[in-house]
């Protein structure tokens, strides 16, 4: 599977005012549980951490669990007093790593 993330941030921002963000990353989430087609379990795959930094700080973070969701969807608010480069990253099992990056033009 391919990963795509979908980041969602409202068209104006403006400086001290919170704003929504939205991201998902497209991921299967395999628990480890589930057998497959031989037989055999199928190996533990999950996101488990997410992390967004404007301009290199760390603005928010959460830490998954196997009870997550494929495809985990997080929001949340935040509120900047300048323009910067919000940075997301998903981290998991397996080696998975996922980055994107978003301008931040703040009025």
């Amino acid at each position: 599977m391919a990963t795509r993330a979908v980041i969602t941030l409202p068209a104006a921002i403006q400086a001290g005012v919170a704003f929504e963000v939205r991201a998902t990353v497209a991921h299967a989430m395999e628990t480890g549980y589930r057998a497959g087609d031989d037989g055999s379990r199928l190996p533990r795959d999950l996101v488990r951490r997410f992390e967004c930094r404007l301009d290199g700080e760390l603005v928010f973070a959460a830490d998954l669990y196997a009870a997550v969701s494929a495809n985990p969807y997080l929001a949340f608010w935040l509120r900047v007093g300048k323009a910067g480069e919000l940075s997301f990253a998903w981290f998991g099992d397996r080696g998975f790593e996922h980055r994107e990056t978003r301008a931040l033009s703040v009025a």
